[in-house]
């Protein structure tokens, strides 16, 4: 289970350009934020990676980066980039192995109800069949706040979207001793 003051879970994705982001390369040299979303597209996460684009530049003050991890792919990145004017890399996780490493998997049932008890309804995105008729997953909203050493310094689940990058914001100024 991961919990503050561990290892941040290694990992290398494709970015909205085709770039392979490996965790790895940050270590040393940047912060790094790393905020999983459910779909390129909903009102709550084109918010959220806007807010965070148009904050890009105080994260970069605080040597931070920060990347958004959904399932959809590059292509739908790439799109949803140049509609919205994003600027934050976005990382495509289609086959769910990080999302799963950060543990914010979540499998809803056919009947709507969440079988972790962890997301709202607000975190129901993109969804894939499970085997047992009817229901499927779906990556919970969550942020973590990773140090320049690669330790896990926060964890945020259930945040206040019209809050959210403020309070990131917030945390990263903590650790970079603003």
């Amino acid at each position: 289970m991961l919990h503050i003051g561990s290892a941040a879970p290694s990992f290398e994705l494709p970015d909205a350009r085709l770039e392979m982001i490996q965790l790895s390369s940050f270590r040393g040299k940047k912060n790094v934020v790393l905020y999983f979303y459910p779909k390129d597209g909903t009102p709550v996460c084109t918010r959220e990676a806007i807010e965070f684009s148009d904050n890009e530049e105080e994260f970069s003050e605080c040597d931070t980066v920060v990347m958004g991890v959904s399932r959809d792919d590059w292509m739908v990145h790439e799109e949803f980039c140049d509609k919205h004017g994003i600027s934050v890399r976005l990382l495509s996780d289609t086959d769910c192995e990080v999302s799963r490493k950060y543990e914010v998997m979540t499998e809803y049932s056919g009947d709507g109800s969440v079988n972790n008890g962890n997301a709202s309804s607000n975190d129901i995105g993109k969804g894939e069949a499970s085997n047992n008729g009817g229901s499927h997953q779906s990556v919970r909203r969550c942020t973590f706040i990773i140090d320049k050493k690669g330790v896990l310094r926060h964890i945020l689940h259930d945040m206040n979207p019209r809050e959210h990058v403020d309070n990131v914001l917030g945390l990263v100024r903590q650790i970079h001793g603003h």
